[in-house]
């Protein structure tokens, strides 16, 4: 069948009107194909414009219908649609967050996962995230108090230093430069004269190091002869020695052995004493009656007499 001239213009132009149509709805966020669940909230005032994304977990699942004021509650109404597939709670928040630094915002679902799940057309409750810049605006009269102390104590700071240069007394900083220039050539003119002295007396320098270094030498074999001499066995011995003799006194310490009993038995040392003193007692009485020993075979006998105290200090 022939279709005339005019059917094919009239289809074409059906055809670009819808065409139109459909592209028009799609620079403007609707998709006229898609399926969608519609849902409202409302918020103190309007940030929003008409295709802001709705999210949830950071993925766009929605978009933002309408937005109107509502003369009743003097609140702004939104209604916004997201993919069927999407189930969450109807005691979900729709959270209202910026999505750059510098403006444009949009809403996100937090789910409220509590097996309540909303109905197309439910309304669901709001809340709202402050961006970077309420942030900064909320705290800007803080900011700029602290701003101004500083830069008062900069200030303060700066006229100090000010003052510091500009005084010529000897407190001053051009007075502490320059006795610090002074130090610096003196120490100058010292290492000068240090380099002198050493550069004169370069032979005797090397001639003492030489010694040293003999020194250390002779230093090294002597110490070879005597490890070599067995000086390490010497000390050993005489270690054991010293070990030995510490036995030996702690022995005698505790009154053991005859030497430790003679030092540590007291009754010994009165016996001793005491014969020792009648000892004393019989040689004075010899030296003062000898005639009595004389006759000891004699069958009289002469009586002992004890010696006088005159006698005893004499003797």
């Amino acid at each position: 069948m022939k279709v005339s001239r005019e059917v094919k213009t009239a289809v074409l132009v059906l055809s670009g009107i819808a065409l139109f149509i459909y592209l028009f709805s799609f620079l403007n966020g609707q998709d006229l194909f898609s399926d969608k669940e519609t849902y409202y909230t409302e918020f103190d005032y309007n940030s929003l414009t008409p295709s802001s994304p709705v999210t949830i977990k950071g993925n766009k699942i929605g978009k933002i219908e309408d937005i109107a004021y509502d003369f009743e509650t003097g609140k702004t109404r939104v209604e916004f649609s997201v993919n069927p597939k999407l189930v969450f709670s109807k005691n979900s928040k729709v959270r209202l967050y910026p999505t750059g630094p510098l403006g444009g915002n949009a809403i996100e679902i937090i789910d409220a996962n509590d097996g309540q799940l909303a109905k197309p057309g439910d309304f669901i409750n709001s809340e709202i995230k402050q961006g970077l810049m309420s942030t900064i605006e909320d705290d800007l009269p803080k900011v700029t108090a602290g701003l101004d102390g500083t830069l008062r104590s900069t200030d303060t700071l700066v006229n100090s230093l000010n003052a510091l240069l500009v005084d010529e007394s000897d407190r001053g900083l051009k007075s502490a430069i320059s006795e610090l220039n002074t130090t610096l050539k003196s120490f100058k003119d010292l290492s000068y004269s240090i380099q002198g002295v050493i550069t004169a007396n370069d032979e005797k320098v090397s001639s003492i190091l030489d010694n040293f270094d003999k020194t250390s030498k002779d230093l090294s074999e002597l110490s070879a002869e005597l490890k070599n001499a067995g000086l390490s066995k010497t000390v050993e011995d005489l270690n054991k020695t010293l070990v030995s003799m510490q036995s030996m006194l702690s022995s005698i310490d505790n009154g053991e052995g005859t030497i430790g009993k003679l030092l540590k038995d007291e009754s010994l040392y009165e016996n001793l004493d005491k014969a020792s003193k009648e000892f004393q007692l019989l040689l004075l009485d010899i030296k003062l009656h000898p005639a009595r020993y004389r006759r000891i075979l004699s069958k009289k006998e002469i009586p002992y007499e004890e010696p006088t105290q005159e006698q005893l200090k004499n003797n």
